[in-house]
């Protein structure tokens, strides 16, 4: 071999040589990342991580109170609703006493008669009274008592030997009372002034009886129907809408 060949070769051996050596050297020189952070750092952070579970376990709880308050107050609310619904059905069936604006009427003996000898009225006809609440259902009365029995929509007056009785309870004496409640003070005055020019209060004076119509009352109380009431033709719905 001549002495420029071996020149080259040489050069091209110590060039790859020597590139090994840098690849080597920058491999040293840059190692792969690590964690470099000391114990205490370490539980630092595992600390923050504990604090961050907790408020989120935290906000968990909070969050399934809330649910749960929800609930309860959404079943209490549907229990107060039956109850107000009860209520109120009790209170259209006359099965509560009312207290509200309306007229005293009285039904009593005409003083002039028992003067002249006249005999004396002891007893109301049913006829009378119906008429007498007929009309008072046409001037908008909603709540009726008659001698403290309350009227309801299948109250039965009628005539047993002689006797007026309304629901069985009989109208012994006179004067008799009868309570009305109304909506409004203003439709008391109103049912107050239309009783007064009635033709009701001719139909009892035939009868020897005198109607007196009160003012308006911002207060009257209409007792509670305390008889039993018995239902026809009903059956209750069976569980599941079946009959």
């Amino acid at each position: 071999m001549d002495k420029p060949k071996m020149n080259v070769s040489f050069t091209l051996i110590a060039a790859v040589v020597g590139f090994m050596i840098a690849i080597q050297f920058q491999t040293v020189k840059k190692p792969n990342e690590r964690d470099t952070r000391d114990v205490w750092q370490l539980r630092a952070a595992l600390l923050k991580e504990k604090e961050l579970q907790s408020n989120l376990l935290g906000e968990i709880r909070s969050n399934e109170e809330k649910i749960s308050a929800y609930e309860s107050e959404r079943k209490q609310s549907k229990e107060q609703a039956l109850r107000d619904t009860l209520q109120e059905l009790k209170m259209e069936a006359g099965l509560t006493e009312i207290s509200g604006p309306g007229i005293t009427l009285q039904i009593e003996p005409v003083i002039e008669d028992i003067k002249l000898g006249a005999p004396v009225t002891k007893v109301v006809s049913p006829e009378l009274l119906k008429r007498l609440l007929n009309e008072l259902n046409m001037y908008e009365a909603k709540y009726l008592a008659i001698d403290g029995q309350r009227i309801i929509n299948t109250t039965v007056i009628r005539d047993i030997n002689r006797e007026t009785k309304i629901d069985g309870h009989t109208l012994k004496s006179l004067p008799i009372e009868i309570k009305v409640g109304v909506d409004t003070i203003n439709t008391a005055e109103k049912l107050s002034n239309r009783m007064k020019v009635s033709n009701a209060r001719d139909e009892f004076f035939t009868e020897s009886l005198r109607l007196t119509v009160s003012e308006a009352n911002p207060v009257v109380t209409i007792p509670a129907y305390d008889n039993p009431i018995r239902i026809k033709y009903m059956e209750p719905i069976k569980e599941g809408g079946g009959s």
